[in-house]
């Protein structure tokens, strides 16, 4: 049985991948109007039995342009001349697209800065207000 693995934590059978083959717009000179070399991935994520009901829903959420009305996700691929790099393709696009829906964000801390921090800003701001103000023309009325 062979596995494809998305993270450390999740592998999918390889037997739940169909792979359906078309004549491709990509490259292939004489061989592009003869053989079928765009690869098109098809994933059920309803039927799955590799992922959760948890991962399913955001992979449902998360990909939901990809994953048609019955429930399955396609990638395709016609990058290549040949059929079987197309599907190499195929599944490494499949494994980075899943890898990045069920990547979870790491929830931010919210920081404040140091009160030393705050001060030196404030001090710097108020040399360059000094500055500035040393800068202006004097008004006639200020001579006295």
């Amino acid at each position: 049985m062979e596995w494809i693995e998305i993270n450390p934590r999740l592998r999918i059978d390889a037997s739940e991948l169909t792979f359906t083959y078309a004549r491709s717009p990509g490259p292939g000179g004489q061989n592009v109007n003869k053989v079928s070399t765009k690869a098109i991935l098809h994933f059920n994520v309803a039927a799955s039995r590799s992922l959760s009901d948890s991962q399913k829903s955001t992979i449902f959420r998360k990909l939901a342009g990809r994953i048609n009305l019955e429930g399955i996700m396609s990638v395709v691929c016609w990058r290549h001349r040949s059929q079987s790099a197309n599907r190499r393709e195929s599944i490494e696009r499949f494994q980075t697209l899943l890898a990045e829906a069920l990547h979870v964000q790491k929830k931010r801390r919210p920081t404040r800065p140091s009160r030393g921090a705050v001060e030196r800003r404030l001090g710097d701001k108020r040399k360059r207000g000094e500055i500035k103000r040393q800068r202006r023309r004097p008004n006639r009325g200020d001579d006295g």
